[in-house]
Formats: structure tokens, C-alpha cells, sequence
């Protein structure tokens, strides 16, 4: 509870009445970050050498410094882990330690050897270099970082395999302050925790020349010996220093108070369990008089109740944080509620207060029920819900005004721009016009290779698949350098896996070669002006029978959006002998564009709707604008049939996802009903957009 302690406590304004409060009976090990990280260090002999693990030593204070490394360093390794795909053991000989085939793919040593092979080769030399696939990225002071990071690993391997022999007590001494001055840097807010950590130390060693024992030992008995000692809880240390004492229930502490407070009372929690060591046979034939645990709480328990002089408060779980269902408090909070009951007449109801999940719930505020809050913010944050609860008619989207107009910069894009523009228009604006980034940044690092390929990885080695074979790569060269990266499952099933991917990559590329025609592709660059915009890009893959647009997966709309507005620009280009067909060619159907006459108004309708989208989020969604318009023109249904028809696939069912759950659109359109969303504006959006699509598009 301490963190949340310190967060309720020291959040204060300099003109807000502070509580004065301590928090005591705190363990060493948990207020101190260096000592986590020394103990952390040890614990690393009996891993798998994962890279959470690893990594997370790295982050304590005192190491990241000692290795001259600072927090934008830290988050630069991170990507550089995830790209290269370190999981866990240095090499292939720890996987054979434990029994399991010695592969070297998702270790550190391969990630290591591919960083350091992709800054000492040239990014045109992308052959590998004896089995090892360059990993490019790493240039300038980057190189600085890379040597730090890999000096720290070395240094943690190095570490772990001297922990692994025996020896004696005072030669572990010497070893383990060899750690701390090797991982740990000496500055102001670490000096104490390393002088404590230092103490110890010489302290075990002291105990050991008194008791004149000079036998070798692993590090398991030494490692218990410095975490019973570095945990130590100091009892007395912010206890009754004045204002609320936060502290642990131990025993010979029932003085009296006037309030106690008993936090945590979870069924689960309290009293707690007694566990013991396996070696401890004693525990496996208990006697009256051994000491149990789950006693010993009941007793403290009883002290805190009997040593409340006017209240005495619980506080537990008592909802499910999945479905709201009730969860029981601890026994001992049963028996005594039951003993109330029985003794005192009371009922549950009135000795119970079951608090809302939000503290700005607006029945704190109010003067019914035993709900009360002394927050000024929270007061503010219930009044405005109230208000907008008021105000049913005024439901407030994350953009409520729209936006000032957009600098002509804007007016100068790129195709690609445009295309990505109506693949998410909301996305667009929320992330050009107000840097708001809703995609959540992976910070957390895998420790487990690949078993199979599925999702995303399936999809990104497809794509990767289709296009290292249309270079004219070979197959064996691919499994290889594929099982370089880390990227497939180890053994003989990686590489069934993408033979069978191979297979269908062929079958792809071979539908491909029938649009290409007899002649070379030749590309062509872009820069046109339409009405106040200036469209900049290279319109490349044009063979003599059309522009080939292709991807190795299902078709969806935001292709065809994106191969359409691309054949706008071709069509526009006719003049300099261009082909004025489009192919868009995916791995379950073909699209064709024919020629089209009024190709600058397309695109000038096109970048009106564009500029509208900069300045307020645009009633436009791909998936429902394209079914509307298919709905209403190509299958003449009926307004309500075609409306329903949008309504499913914006909401999406059970075995499909709607387009409401895009982060993008869901942040801006949360707060309307599908009525508001379809409106009229949806409805001239999707007709300028699809409008021509669809009357332009065959064998669709």
C-alpha cells in the first residue's frame, strides 16, 4: 500500500491542508532500488537469462549510470531488442544445459552478433555474413550506446557464471563487493543504500572468521542470508512520528488509539496462509505450541479491535473488478460482523458503506446516504458530470468546436498522404492537427520465441515473403536469413511453415506475372497542381497493360481506395503516353480501374473533402461509406435496408470487427448514436468518394 499511500498523501497544492502522515515497517529491499538491484543480480543464476529480466536490471538507479546510459539510451536498446528478437539465454549452450535443442536463434549472443554486424557492414551489403543477417540502424553515437549496452551485458554473463561455482565465505565476500562497484555508481541518492549494501557484506564475513568456518558453499546459502538481512523491516522507523502512522500489524503494539484502520481485509489476504520449505520436516507433523501463522494474525486482529478507542475501520475488496459480483471479506471480518449481529442487534446494512468505483462520484456529494468526500476536485469533476448529464441534448465529442483553418502547408501532400487521409480521416486529424497518438507503444519484452505464426507476424513474413522473391531471392537463401532474424519457429517446423508460405507466395507472384506484360516497369514522378493544392509521388510498377497495384492478403477497402486515388493521378497523366488501366491485384481477388475522363475533378473533389476532414473529424468511414453506396446504387436497396446494412458493419457482431472500434474513430464520434454519425454529411461523403469507385472498378 505504500505507493498508494504516497499518492493520496503528497498529492497536495501548496494552498491545500496537508495531513501529516509516515509509513514504517517498510522493508530495506523495497524502499531501496539499488538493494532490488544487487538482490536481482543474484537471483539471475538460477534464470533462463530472459530479457525482461536482464533488461530490468539495466533500468535500477545506479546501474543505467555506471554504464554511462540515460532513459532516451534505455528506450533506443529496447527497439533494438525487439527488432533483432532477444528472448532468453545467451546462447545455444544454456538451452542444452536444460535439456532442450541448442538453437542460437532468439538469444543474446545472436542479437548481439547482428548488432554488431549491421554497424560494421554497409546497409547495401545485405548478404550475411556466416550465417549471421546484419541488423542496419546503428550509426553515429549510437555506436557509443551499443558498446555500453553489450559492456553491460558481457559483465551480467561474466557475473552469473562466477555465482554458479563454490567458494568460501570470505572469497564471496570479495566477489560480491567486486558487484556492487562493477553494476552500481556511487552518486549522492545511492551512496547510503551502497555503504548499506556494503555493511552487510562485511558483516557475514565478520560472522564467519568469529565462527572460524572457512568451508566453500554455493551462493543459494549466502544469497538467503542477504535477503533476510536486506529485507529486514526496520519496526520502529516512522512509527508514531506524528499524524497518521501507516505500519504493518505486529505484535506487542496494542496501544490504544483513538481511530485504527485495518486495510486489505481480502478473503484471500487475511489471515494469512502458513507455507514452509521443503527440508522443513517438522512442518509435515505439526504439534500443539508450533506456531502458525493464520493463528498469530487472528491474535493481531483481536489486539488492533481491542486497542480501537472510538472507531475501528476495515476496508476490503468487495466487487469483482471483471463483473461487479461480491466478493466476501476475510473470515475474521465475518465472524465479527456475525458477533455484532447476534450481540448488538445490528445488521450488515448499517455497519457497511460500499463506496462507489470513482471518487468523483456525484453521491459523495450529495446528502443522502453515509457517502462523503472533503475533495474540492473531485467536487468540480461531479458537478460537471452532473451538468452533462443535464444537458442531454449536448453530448460533448472529443472534438466539440472545429478546428482553426490548417497552414497552407498543408496544402502541399504527397499521394501517399491522401491515401492514408481517407484510409482514417479521424486518425488523420487527431494525429497531423493535434498530435494525439492512440496506438499503445509495446513497452514490455518478450521472453518467449515463437511456437507458430500466426497474426500479425503471419501477415508481415507473407508480405516480407512476396517481396524478397519478386527480387529474385532464393528460397534456401529466405529460410535462412528468416531463421536469422528470429522470426521463425526453431527447427524443422519454422521451416515447413514458410515452405508452405512459399507455396502460396508463388501461386501469388505467378497471378501477378500474367498482368505484367512483355515489357520492363518503368515509374514515373509526380508533381501536379490541382485548383490551390499542390500532389507530389512517383507513380511506379507501369507496364505496358495498366499500373500494378498489389498486396499478399485479403482485399479491403482501404486498398481499393488507395489503388483508385493512385489511378486518378495516372489518369490525369494520359498525355505523356501512360497505360489507362489500374490492376489491383490481392491474394483472394483482382480489381481492374477502367479509364477515367474527369480525373482532375475526382481529385479535386477529392482534396475539397480533405481539406473539410483538417478542421473537424470527417463523417467518412471506409468500410461503412463503401457498403452505403453499394447499397443504395450498385444494389438499389431502399434507404433503411441500406442504413441497417452500414449500421452492422460500423458496429460489427460477434465474428467481425466494426469500424467503431478503431481507437481513432471511437475518440472522436464515442458520444453520438448511429443516427448523428450517418447523417447527411455521411451520406455526400461517401457518394463524392465511392461514388466514382464503384461506376469505375470491374471484376470486383
Amino acid at each position: 500500500y505504500a505507493p498508494f499511500v504516497h499518492a493520496v498523501f503528497d498529492t497536495r497544492g501548496d494552498n491545500e491542508p496537508r495531513i501529516p502522515f509516515s509509513v514504517s515497517d517498510r522493508s530495506i529491499r523495497r524502499e531501496s532500488g539499488v538493494v532490488d538491484g544487487f538482490l536481482s543480480i543474484l537471483d539471475l543464476k538460477d534464470s533462463r537469462f530472459k530479457v525482461s529480466e536482464v533488461f530490468s536490471v539495466l533500468e535500477y538507479p545506479g546501474v543505467k549510470e555506471k554504464f554511462g546510459l540515460n532513459e532516451s539510451d534505455l528506450e533506443k536498446i529496447r527497439g533494438w531488442i525487439r527488432d533483432t528478437r532477444i528472448r532468453w539465454g545467451f546462447d545455444g549452450t544454456d538451452k542444452t544445459a536444460l535439456g532442450l535443442p541448442g538453437f542460437e536463434e532468439n538469444t543474446w549472443k545472436s542479437g548481439i552478433e547482428r548488432l554488431l554486424l549491421g554497424y560494421a557492414m554497409s546497409p547495401k551489403d545485405g548478404e550475411m555474413f556466416s550465417g549471421i543477417l546484419p541488423f542496419h540502424g546503428i550509426e553515429g553515437a549510437d555506436a557509443k550506446v551499443l558498446g555500453n549496452f553489450i559492456e553491460f551485458v558481457e559483465k551480467i554473463l561474466s557475473c552469473t557464471e562466477l555465482i554458479g561455482k563454490k567458494q568460501t565465505i570470505n572469497a564471496w565476500y570479495d566477489f560480491l563487493t567486486g558487484v556492487v562497484d562493477t553494476f552500481f555508481t556511487g552518486q549522492d541518492d545511492t551512496q547510503q543504500e551502497i555503504q548499506f549494501i556494503r555493511r552487510t557484506l562485511r558483516g557475514m564475513s565478520v560472522k564467519a572468521e568469529l565462527s572460524d568456518y572457512d568451508k566453500e558453499m554455493e551462493i543459494d546459502a549466502v544469497k538467503y542470508y542477504l535477503k533476510k538481512e536486506l529485507e529486514k523491516e526496520s519496526a520502529y522507523s516512522g512509527f508514531m512520528s506524528g499524524g497518521v502512522t501507516f505500519c504493518s500489524t505486529l505484535p506487542m503494539r496494542s496501544i490504544p488509539f483513538k481511530v485504527i484502520c485495518l486495510l486489505g481485509m481480502n478473503n484471500d489476504a487475511f489471515p494469512r496462509n502458513s507455507y514452509s520449505y521443503g527440508f522443513d520436516l517438522m512442518a509435515n507433523d505439526p504439534r500443539p505450541g508450533d506456531r502458525s501463522r493464520k493463528k498469530d494474525d487472528k491474535y493481531l486482529f483481536l489486539e488492533a479491535l481491542i486497542s480501537a478507542r472510538k472507531i475501528f475501520y476495515i476496508s476490503y475488496v468487495g466487487q469483482s473488478i471483471q463483473d461487479n459480483t461480491h466478493i466476501p471479506p476475510s473470515v475474521l471480518v465475518s465472524e465479527l460482523l456475525d458477533y455484532v449481529n447476534e450481540g448488538f442487534g445490528f445488521g450488515n446494512k448499517q455497519m457497511i458503506t460500499v463506496h462507489r468505483l470513482q471518487a468523483f462520484s456525484p453521491e459523495y456529494f450529495t446528502d443522502k446516504g453515509k457517502l462523503f468526500s472533503y475533495s474540492e476536485e473531485n467536487m468540480l469533476a461531479a458537478c460537471s458530470l452532473f451538468e452533462s448529464r443535464d444537458k442531454d441534448d449536448e453530448k460533448i465529442p472529443l472534438i466539440s468546436k472545429g478546428l482553426s483553418l490548417p497552414p497552407d502547408e498543408f496544402k502541399i501532400l504527397s499521394i501517399e498522404s491522401l491515401c492514408n487521409f481517407f484510409g482514417n480521416p479521424a486518425k488523420y486529424i487527431l494525429q497531423k492537427r493535434l498530435g494525439i497518438y492512440l496506438e499503445e507503444k509495446e513497452s514490455l519484452l518478450a521472453d518467449k520465441e515463437n511456437f507458430d505464426i500466426v497474426g500479425l507476424d503471419n501477415y508481415l513474413i507473407n508480405r516480407d515473403l512476396v517481396a524478397d522473391m519478386q527480387a529474385g531471392i532464393s528460397t534456401d537463401y529466405i529460410i535462412k536469413a528468416y531463421k536469422a532474424e528470429g522470426r521463425l519457429p526453431h527447427g524443422n517446423i519454422g521451416e515447413t511453415i514458410l515452405k508452405e508460405s512459399v507455396i502460396g507466395a508463388e501461386t501469388f507472384l505467378k497471378k501477378i506475372e500474367e498482368y505484367k506484360g512483355k515489357n520492363k516497369p518503368f515509374s514515373l514522378d509526380i508533381d501536379m497542381t490541382v485548383d490551390e493544392f499542390s500532389l507530389t509521388g512517383r507513380l511506379a510498377n507501369i507496364y505496358e497493360t495498366g499500373m500494378l497495384n498489389f498486396r499478399y492478403a485479403k482485399m479491403k477497402t482501404k486498398d481499393i481506395l488507395r489503388a483508385w486515388i493512385y489511378h486518378l493521378v495516372l489518369c490525369s497523366h494520359l498525355e505523356t503516353g501512360l497505360p489507362s488501366r489500374t490492376i489491383l491485384a490481392c491474394r483472394d481477388k483482382n480489381a481492374f480501374f477502367d479509364p477515367v475522363e474527369k480525373s482532375r475533378e475526382y481529385i479535386a473533389a477529392l482534396l475539397n473533402v480533405y481539406w473539410e476532414g483538417l478542421t473537424k473529424p470527417l463523417h467518412f468511414f471506409p468500410d461503412s461509406s463503401e457498403e452505403y453506396v453499394r447499397q443504395t446504387q450498385i444494389n438499389k436497396k431502399d434507404e433503411k435496408y441500406s442504413m441497417q446494412a452500414v449500421r452492422n458493419k460500423w458496429l460489427g457482431s460477434k465474428f467481425s470487427r466494426g469500424e467503431f472500434e478503431d481507437p481513432y474513430y471511437n475518440a472522436c464520434f464515442r458520444n453520438s448514436d448511429t443516427n448523428e454519425i450517418f447523417n447527411d454529411l455521411f451520406v455526400k461523403n461517401s457518394e463524392t468518394v465511392f461514388l466514382p469507385i464503384l461506376n469505375h472498378l470491374s471484376n470486383f
